[in-house]
């Protein structure tokens, strides 16, 4: 838990205060307006078709690219953390999760299907995801190249290079598996286009608890901003001790 202090502004009375919470609120519609204008521009981004096709594995069985869209249009791919051989997925993720949690049944009812995907096999996945409690869809695609083509899983000889694409430039990363977002849309005739991706930090706007601490006095707390490693952790797994290190990955202690 994050217990540091912090050194509050001067305390002035309510006139001085609403004074100068309507100067912020200013640059506060500023942003929204802002942010606005760009998410119309997002939706208005090219896209691209998919070509390959995808078969991944998981609660149903085998189930294609199309088949994960449960009869709507639109899709919300999670691409989870989640390597073969993992005992448990990225805590980082496992935050975002909870919140998509709270989040998908109102999604399916907006014509949105959401989805997390991994590289690990199914049957390594199944487990982690009973643990938490999650009831959204996860499938792997441990059997095809899905990962590797949206740039979030890596050979171990690409990330041995020190540089790869990632967030749609050559970049460093701390292992084989990255987190992001990536959206896709079918048309009436079956087409399914992928519309748009998003990595690294510009996945957190999906994160409900970082707008709540973004208005808090401390903030988000952390040493580096956006390090979950401070304090993010599984949410059966706070006062465990231990540590998150810098893949994401849970650790019982340094030496573990």
């Amino acid at each position: 838990m994050a217990t540091s202090t912090v050194e509050h502004p001067k305390v002035v009375s309510r006139a001085e205060w609403l004074a100068a919470r309507r100067e912020h609120l200013k640059r506060e519609k500023e942003l929204t307006r802002a942010y606005d204008e760009l998410a119309q521009q997002r939706r208005e981004l090219p896209w691209m078709k998919v070509e390959k096709n995808y078969v991944f594995d998981g609660p149903n069985g085998r189930e294609t690219l199309a088949d994960l869209f449960g009869g709507r249009s639109q899709l919300i791919v999670k691409h989870f953390m989640f390597g073969p051989g993992w005992k448990e997925g990225c805590v980082g993720c496992s935050f975002g999760s909870d919140h998509a949690e709270g989040a998908f049944v109102h999604l399916e009812n907006h014509d949105v299907a959401y989805v997390a995907i991994s590289r690990a096999p199914w049957p390594e996945i199944e487990p982690f995801k009973k643990r938490m409690g999650w009831h959204f869809k996860w499938v792997s695609s441990y059997a095809n190249d899905f990962n590797y083509d949206y740039h979030v899983s890596f050979t171990k000889e690409d990330a041995a290079k020190g540089q790869v694409l990632y967030n749609h430039e050559m970049n460093d990363v701390p292992g084989e598996e990255v987190s992001g977002l990536s959206v896709f849309y079918k048309d009436a005739g079956g087409n399914i286009f992928h519309t748009y991706s998003c990595y690294a930090r510009s996945d957190e706007k999906a994160v409900g608890a970082y707008m709540l601490l973004d208005m808090i006095p401390k903030g988000r707390n952390e040493t580096v901003n956006g390090n979950l490693t401070d304090w993010v952790r599984h949410h059966d797994r706070y006062g465990a001790g231990g540590l998150v290190d810098i893949s994401g990955r849970y650790r019982e202690s340094k030496g573990a």
